[in-house]
């Protein structure tokens, strides 16, 4: 069974820095293409960063360029976001993703809440 199981998230001051999580089960982690996205209510969910299977390239939204830090632990299984510099328009679901672009397939998180207080 595949499994992506988000954890990290909470209540911050703008400012502050939270890390999350993301561990996987249930399919090869270091052949997919990784994720973290984010939603709020009423709006699609938007991509925040990636990294890839192999070497590591990471690409980031303009909105968290700078502040966030994607990372993955092949041996572990886990994805990992650094989110520093908290603003409140950070505030939402953020959500764990696996991609095989190859064989079309997409895994989801069922998501962890990040909140940001002014």
């Amino acid at each position: 069974e595949v499994q992506l199981v988000e954890s990290g998230g909470g209540l911050v001051q703008a400012g502050g820095s939270l890390r999350l999580s993301c561990a996987a089960a249930g399919f090869t982690f270091s052949n997919y293409v990784m994720g973290w996205y984010r939603q709020t209510p009423g709006t699609e969910r938007e991509l925040v960063a990636t990294i890839s299977s192999l070497c590591g390239s990471t690409d980031y939204a303009e909105s968290v360029q700078g502040r966030f830090t994607i990372s993955r632990d092949n041996d572990q299984n886990t994805l990992y976001l650094q989110m520093n510099s908290l603003k409140p328009e950070d505030t939402a679901v953020y959500y764990c993703s696996a991609i095989h672009f190859v064989l079309g397939r997409t895994y989801w998180g069922q998501g962890t809440q990040v909140t940001v207080s002014s």
